[in-house]
């Protein structure tokens, strides 16, 4: 029987190594990922979402080491192949568009330029061809004139046009899986709207994976099938987007959206923030990570690690709440 996994993480450890001890930004984490999905990572900064994903891509740089689970990519395992296997798979297999994509593109290089390198480095066609890819990729974003703008240098181009560049270079190898490391979080709401749109389209045209990468809940929302919460370096709750917006079971999942504005709110309705600050990763606690911020903390969340409980389906949560509620609500230990 097929696999339709795209992707599959078990158990997957990374660490900075620092002079002043490790790090574990990564701490355990599993999940798959089916071919045409899209899922969401959410969670606040530094909890891990960009670490794992530069692990998938085999960019991780030194003290960053991955030293524990495994990766495997179609059916391959990415933390075996060699780095001339890597440099293949990237950009043609799994593409990705970084954090801060309005300084990814080579200042000196024009548009071009940059779109055809990016095919010429895994196919081997004449140029000819490979610049009327990048044209049709261009107009595929909604780049208009493109004649024109494949002359042009990345200074004259728009922070959302940029965007649409960098969403077209991830795209123009037709790749099996693409990665958003909050490809948004410049941008204005209305450019972010049509971005999204952009991406849900082209997703169903080619059906590709997509790994969204994001704090914005409402981002999630818009374009995510699967939503998974990070928190210190754990998956802390997994589900539908439905599970995690109207049955969320794990306090800080409750958290997020608590402090998020809602269309439906009423006009002087108080945003409720998550008390406390994250986690120090030097010296993390003993047991839930989220411990020392929840207002449901009980003596054994101190001590102990929760197990991943499953509340319904695949819908999961990492909380001692569940734990001990688990034979009145129908949950079970994974």
């Amino acid at each position: 029987m097929e696999n339709k996994n795209l992707l599959e993480i078990k158990d997957l450890k990374v660490s900075f190594f620092t002079s002043a001890g490790e790090v574990k930004a990564v701490d355990g984490i599993s999940y798959s990922l089916e071919k045409g999905r899209v899922m969401g990572i959410v969670g606040e900064s530094g909890s891990g979402k960009s670490v794992e994903a530069y692990s998938i891509m085999g960019l991780l740089q030194s003290p960053g080491k991955v030293v524990g689970g495994s990766i495997i990519f179609d059916g391959k395992d990415v933390l075996a192949m060699g780095e001339k296997e890597k440099q293949t798979m990237r950009g043609s297999e799994i593409s990705m568009i970084f954090q801060n994509p309005m300084t990814c593109l080579n200042p000196v290089y024009t548009i071009g330029n940059q779109l055809v390198e990016a095919v010429l480095c895994h196919e081997k066609i004449p140029r000819k061809e490979a610049e009327r890819r990048a044209k049709e990729m261009l107009e595929l974003v909604g780049i208009n004139n493109v004649e024109k703008r494949m002359t042009q240098y990345p200074h004259e181009f728009s922070g959302g046009m940029r965007q649409r560049v960098m969403i077209a270079m991830g795209l123009i190898c037709n790749p099996k899986l693409l990665i958003a490391d909050e490809p948004t979080t410049a941008l204005d709401v209305t450019i972010q709207a049509q971005i999204l749109e952009l991406m849900k389209q082209l997703q169903q045209k080619i059906n590709m994976s997509i790994i969204f990468i994001t704090h914005n809940l409402g981002v999630v929302a818009e374009i995510c099938d699967w939503v998974s919460v990070m928190y210190a370096g754990h998956i802390i709750e997994s589900g539908s987007v439905n599970d995690i917006f109207y049955n969320p079971k794990h306090p800080y999942t409750h958290g997020l959206l608590r402090s998020m504005p809602r269309v439906d709110a009423e006009s002087h309705e108080r945003l409720i923030p998550i008390e406390g600050t994250p986690v120090d990763m030097l010296d993390p606690p003993e047991g839930c990570p989220f411990g020392p911020r929840c207002e449901h903390c009980m003596k054994i969340c101190l001590r102990e690690a929760p197990p991943n409980i499953r509340v319904e389906g695949g819908h999961t949560a990492a909380c001692w709440l569940l734990a001990r509620d688990c034979g009145k609500e129908g949950g079970r230990n994974e």
